[in-house]
């Protein structure tokens, strides 16, 4: 039996008449730098009867450390990316990325590669339970904390910290965390692009507020409920069994224009195919019409997991298509415009059939095209009013609902891949919105992958649709909890974890693909284009040496020091990556080599960009490099024997090849 120890102190008056305040004024409750805080101005308003003069309100998202978030987005960084080839899966030719690292610091360096580039950013962010971890940044290091972390390896443990709801800067310790991230994010999206981003009760409010004033209140596309099926266990009130998926657009106006927000009807699919099997005994003469469609009338009604608008579609006509009828009045409470009263002929009686009292929903000339094609419903004579026939093949997607109901996890289908991850998204909803706010070429991001569910979204819808999707995939490597499934499966990390789930749920599309081209003859002439590659880089220090960027803090007798200003460590295919970063090209772009004049040459996307890192650079390599005219060169300012050879190779490439444009590091 535990014992109580004495306290062995006097009572901390302060913290009593907090506790006493905050009972009764719980809304002049703040947050401080220092932690929980009570707001006196407010506490003097709740006091007086009149208005007290203070701080002018505004309405507006505050919390402590705003500010210093604002500065973090907007700090420069001199981080680079350095590919990993060997984690990565075809990297010379696909257009997929996984990126290691702290996802700010990612966000920051790829501004300008991706300003403007992603339609869809779907991201699953830490939901500040208590028990989730947050990244904590720090704003102000000083010299030796900044070389200390500058290789980005030990912060990565160091920087994951958990946030319990006793810290007094709870809230804003996760504001502050996400701000910076979603204010780089936004300019990452096309005009017509969008975010998604899955939220619990905890932060949803805040959230709200910090998407309206990054994007603008207006551009709230709406937030979908998330109906789990599962209430939480450990309530102490209302059992949560919701969470939420937020949507903003960066331009709404544009993105509507561009972009249907449609979803595929869930069993339209199931009805079609039940109706052909159906159908196919008329067509055989085996029954009648009427038999058939009360069959299939039964088995609609005998599906429980159909909804209202799906049971709807109940019959078959005598093409075999499967449609229901709808009314054809004008929808608005005025009446419509005098041509919409002109009356429909009964095919057989030849006489008028009844027009709705406040006249047809369609023109004339729809009307006219909705009878050629069969699609108006008679009745047996003109008594009854006439319908339109909605057919079930040209409607098979609905508007994108704020309800979602969706039970269970990816736990399973994780098992089956032998991935171990708790908690993992449901790789067919995120495929469903994928498909909702995209299209088949679009660029999709998420700077919290975890175990890289969009990544795999991504694979399984372009196999869906033979779409050509790229996905940009950033993630923190987290150390994995030694007690883990994970870490005694191999993993030591989340990224590691992320990659080999890529690698295996490609192989078991692709596998799938050829299974289905020989269950349906057709393997002969498969042919499977859809990239399953992913190029991985990690975060790292930057290539070139500290005197690259600040050459003031050497002394002249020091600088033979740095004969070369790039790192000893680093590769061609390391400097290759920062210069196209800081030439603004996207990673995806296909790389190329080439030996010209025995020296190594790579070649971004054909002509845009040609960079040798080779020493002994000379006029005869620049004749050669001059022959295919790249729109851009790079060499490494060693490669020359001084600055007059460097001079004499920049003014011959200007004479053989003026639009090329050429920079050294």
């Amino acid at each position: 039996m535990s014992i109580d120890k004495l306290d062995l102190q006097s009572p901390d008056l302060v913290n009593e008449n907090f506790e006493k305040l905050a009972a009764l004024f719980p809304n002049c409750v703040t947050e401080s730098a220092e932690g929980k805080a009570i707001d006196f101005d407010l506490l003097k308003q709740e006091l007086s009867h009149a208005v007290v003069e203070g701080n002018r309100e505004r309405y507006r998202l505050e919390w402590p450390g705003k500010r210093e978030a604002i500065v973090t987005a907007n700090l420069p960084t001199t981080n680079t990316l350095r590919p990993v080839r060997e984690d990565s899966v075809d990297f010379d030719n696909t257009g997929n990325l996984y990126i290691e690292g702290d996802n700010l610091e990612v966000l920051k360096i790829l501004q300008e590669s991706y300003f403007g580039k992603i339609k869809m950013i779907y991201i699953d962010p830490p939901y500040n339970t208590g028990n989730d971890f947050v990244y904590r940044d720090n704003f102000i290091v000083d010299k030796e904390t900044e070389l200390f972390e500058s290789g980005q390896i030990d912060e990565y443990s160091r920087r994951l910290v958990a946030n319990p709801e006793a810290s007094g800067r709870y809230h804003s310790d996760w504001l502050s965390m996400m701000y910076p991230r979603l204010k780089l994010a936004r300019n990452l999206l096309t005009d017509d692009g969008a975010i998604l981003i899955n939220m619990d009760e905890h932060e949803i409010a805040n959230l709200l507020r910090m998407l309206e004033e990054i994007f603008g209140e207006n551009n709230d596309l709406g937030t979908i409920v998330w109906d789990k099926r599962n209430p939480k266990g450990d309530a102490r009130g209302i059992a949560y069994q919701h969470e939420y998926i937020i949507a903003f657009s960066k331009n709404k106006d544009i993105f509507l224009n561009s972009t249907e927000l449609l979803r595929p009807k869930k069993n339209a699919q199931a009805i079609l195919d039940k109706a052909k099997s159906l159908f196919s005994n008329v067509e055989a003469g085996k029954f009648a019409l009427e038999k058939i469609n009360n069959e299939f009338s039964i088995w609609i009604n005998s599906q429980k997991d159909f909804a209202g608008g799906e049971r709807a579609y109940n019959k078959i006509d005598a093409g075999g298509n499967v449609y229901q009828s709808v009314s054809m009045a004008w929808p608005n409470k005025k009446k419509a415009p005098e041509e919409y009263f002109i009356p429909l002929l009964h095919p057989l009686t030849g006489k008028e059939c009844p027009i709705p009292s406040r006249g047809w929903r369609n023109p004339p000339q729809t009307m006219k095209k909705l009878l050629d094609e069969d699609k108006i419903l008679f009745g047996e004579d003109e008594t009854s009013q006439p319908r339109r026939k909605y057919l079930l093949s040209e409607n098979m997607d609905e508007n994108l609902p704020s309800l979602l109901y969706h039970g269970g996890s990816d736990v399973d289908l994780l098992e089956k891949l032998g991935i171990p991850f708790d908690t993992p998204k449901v790789t067919g909803l995120c495929a469903e919105h994928i498909k909702s706010f995209t299209k088949v070429d679009d660029i999709i991001l998420d700077f919290f992958s975890g175990s890289a569910t969009i990544a795999h979204a991504v694979m399984e819808l372009n196999a869906k649709d033979g779409g050509n999707r790229k996905y940009i995939m950033i993630q923190l490597p987290e150390q994995t909890d030694e007690k883990s499934e994970a870490y005694k499966a191999g993993y030591k990390n989340i990224c590691e974890i992320g990659k080999e789930r890529i690698r295996r749920a490609a192989n078991k599309i692709k596998e799938e693909k050829r299974a289905k081209a020989e269950k349906d003859g057709m393997f002969a002439d498969f042919e499977d284009t859809q990239d399953y590659g992913f190029r991985v880089y990690r975060l790292d220090s930057s290539n070139m040496q500290d005197v690259y960027y600040r050459p003031q803090d050497y002394k002249q007798e020091t600088l033979d020091m740095f004969a070369d200003n790039i790192k000893p460590d680093r590769s061609p295919d390391d400097l290759l990556v920062q210069v196209m970063l800081d030439w603004g090209l996207p990673l995806s772009y296909k790389i190329e080599q080439a030996t010209i004049n025995g020296k190594q040459v790579f070649k971004v996307a054909q002509d845009s960009l040609f960079a040798c890192f080779d020493n002994g650079v000379d006029e005869d390599f620049v004749k050669e490099i001059a022959k295919e005219k790249p729109l851009r060169i790079v060499f490494r300012d060693s490669c020359f024997a001084g600055d007059t050879a460097k001079i004499n190779v920049q003014q011959l490439l200007k004479q053989l090849s003026p639009e090329t444009e050429m920079k050294v590091i």
